[in-house]
């Protein structure tokens, strides 16, 4: 696959706003980039995986996954198009992912290697001033995570996603957009504990439920 088909899904990412069509035409050559499909479940990334190429996600989406030995999930992040992977583990002195990455729906993926992310950043300062700002950004969404299922309860972890997403879409009645068992993943429980909790909370009069919304009457 070549870049010319993508070109105004790239220009959507903040990092190349500030190129032309033409201007990413030129740049981008046949050695400086990979454009490949992943399927629904494939691992697109190993944990301890190196890392040598910052990837712009041209459709779909993409989960960091932790896997523990018991074969637990915990959904760190997702994923979707236009957002960057790589670039915060390209240029670390310990360049491996760690945990692993993987494809939740069929995926295209735009693979920029390091030289070509290096040129760009030398030839457009708001290119290196928003690569820097991905950085620093993906460093923030790691930082929450690991905040939001430290010490919590089940119940505080299901508060604590009912009241963003709250805010996100203005309604109590909150529409999940995802089945529960990749709630489950995303707040690092049991499919089972999450549906326990969610009964007790039914049963204190602080939710409703159904298989697509939860509606929210009072969080504690």
């Amino acid at each position: 696959m070549t870049i010319d088909k993508f070109v105004k899904i790239i220009m959507g990412n903040g990092l190349f706003k500030t190129f032309s069509p033409n201007e990413l035409l030129d740049i981008f050559n046949d050695s400086s980039y990979r454009i490949k499909r992943y399927n629904k479940g494939q691992v697109i990334y190993l944990n301890n995986e190196v890392c040598n190429s910052m990837d712009v996600i041209l459709n779909g989406d993409v989960s960091i996954q932790k896997i523990d030995e018991e074969g637990n999930v915990l959904k760190v992040a997702v994923f979707t198009i236009t957002d960057i992977l790589g670039a915060n583990l390209m240029f670390s002195s310990r360049n491996v992912y760690p945990m692993t990455v993987v494809a939740d729906t069929a995926v295209v993926i735009l693979h920029i290697y390091e030289q070509l992310v290096i040129d760009l950043s030398q030839k457009n300062v708001e290119f290196m001033s928003g690569l820097l700002r991905t950085i620093s950004d993906k460093t923030l969404v790691l930082t929450d995570k690991i905040d939001s299922i430290s010490l919590k309860t089940i119940r505080m972890r299901i508060n604590d996603f009912l009241q963003y997403e709250y805010r996100i879409q203005n309604n109590k009645k909150v529409n999940l957009n995802m089945t529960k068992k990749d709630l489950a993943e995303r707040l690092g429980i049991q499919r089972t504990s999450l549906s326990r909790e969610l009964n007790k909370m039914k049963k204190d009069g602080l939710i409703d439920y159904d298989s697509k919304t939860i509606t929210i009457y009072t969080i504690n």
